[in-house]
């Protein structure tokens, strides 16, 4: 019951996101974001091996998103 009213409260108009929360929603999104690209090249989904350009620059995002997520961690429960 507690988990469904909050559920609720954050559909509602005076819902705002924290810094803290948004600092781990891009943590988990760079972190699972890297940890797809890797399993794509450890699966051998494409016929080429090895990381490529493509590759390179997504999982340089990834991380940039991930570290950004950390930074924001520390700042609160302030309004984003």
């Amino acid at each position: 019951m507690k988990l469904l009213s909050k559920l609720l409260f954050m559909l509602s108009k005076d819902f705002t996101i924290s810094k803290r929360q948004l600092g781990i929603m891009l943590l988990i999104t760079g972190i699972l974001g890297a940890i797809g690209i890797l399993a794509i090249d450890i699966l051998n989904a494409g016929q080429q091996g090895g990381i490529g350009p493509a590759q390179m620059f997504a999982l340089a995002i990834m991380v940039v998103i991930a570290v950004i997520g950390l930074t924001l961690i520390p700042l609160g429960d302030t309004p984003a």
